[in-house]
């Protein structure tokens, strides 16, 4: 018999209460995290905290609205338009990375205009890191709700997840799969390591677009590569040589391709002092 890790976690935190879950507090940790490793960055650039509460707000806002809404139009949109108030119920899980991604950049851009008065690549550079370590417990939600499972394993430490759902049974059974959302967690906490290194450790900081162009590049090529191994989330994935994921983050790595090229090629911008940037006039 082969090893196998028998996965019978269930993201009720009270039995028998669909709210409050253990996604829905491993998703709010992240974002905690992510805030204060903003914070701390502010800080040491001297930027008002009042301008980090506004931002809080856009990228929360964005992060939930974009990520719901890219599961709902990528991955499923004809069962949620038979059912259009499902799409509120986002404790129930469904939630797209790529969707997040997209909003999150427009809710930047408009941050950057309206309230940091900085170019928006400044603000990119910032919250790279944060999103990374958020994306890291949101897919541990994942992992504790049984979803976005991986395709059958033998290997040792494939999962069986018991709570998975009938689509996923194999001859009557669950079978060992690969814990394709463990893999993204771990990517994530590794790529959220190697931004923090670029930002406190390099002069990366001061020539826009290196740490947010990284970012792009490992984050999305990571993701591409583990959807190799995980169960379609749409029945066109079946039939496709790259699956609905692996499409939507190849633009994304050009992206990234693009701007640490002209990131690497800019020229280092000089350091704002706290007492430059509390004189500095921000909405």
């Amino acid at each position: 018999m082969n090893l196998v890790i028998d996965w019978k976690v269930s993201s009720e935190i009270i039995p028998g209460w669909a709210t409050p879950n253990l996604y829905g507090l491993l998703f709010v940790t992240g974002l905690i995290i992510g805030f204060l490793v903003i914070k701390r960055m502010f800080k040491k650039e001297g930027i008002p905290e009042s301008l980090l509460d506004k931002l809080l707000i856009y990228i929360v806002l964005a992060t939930i609205i974009g990520a719901r809404l890219g599961h709902v139009f990528f991955y499923d949109w004809e069962a949620y338009k038979a059912d259009p108030i499902a799409i509120f119920k986002i404790w129930e899980g469904g939630l797209a990375s790529h969707g997040a991604a997209i909003l999150i950049l427009v809710a930047l851009y408009i941050f950057s205009k309206k309230e940091s008065k900085r170019p928006m690549i400044w603000v990119l550079d910032r919250v790279a890191a944060p999103i990374a370590i958020a994306g890291c417990f949101i897919r541990l939600g994942n992992l504790v709700n049984h979803e976005i499972i991986g395709v059958p394993t033998d290997l040792p430490w494939g999962f069986i997840f018991n709570n998975a759902g009938d689509d996923y049974l194999v001859e009557g059974l669950q079978v060992a799969r690969h814990p394709a959302q463990l893999y993204e967690a771990i990517y994530y906490f590794f790529t959220f390591f190697l931004l923090m290194y670029l930002y406190w450790k390099t002069n990366a900081r001061n020539k826009p677009g290196i740490i947010f162009g990284t970012f792009m590049i490992v984050l999305w090529t990571g993701r591409l590569l583990i959807e190799f191994v995980k169960v379609g989330q749409t029945e066109r994935d079946n039939v496709m040589a790259l699956n609905t994921g692996q499409m939507l983050s190849i633009p994304f790595i050009i992206a990234g391709i693009v701007i640490l090229y002209f990131g690497i090629k800019s020229k280092p911008k000089a350091e704002t002092s706290p007492s430059e940037s509390l004189d500095s006039k921000v909405n």
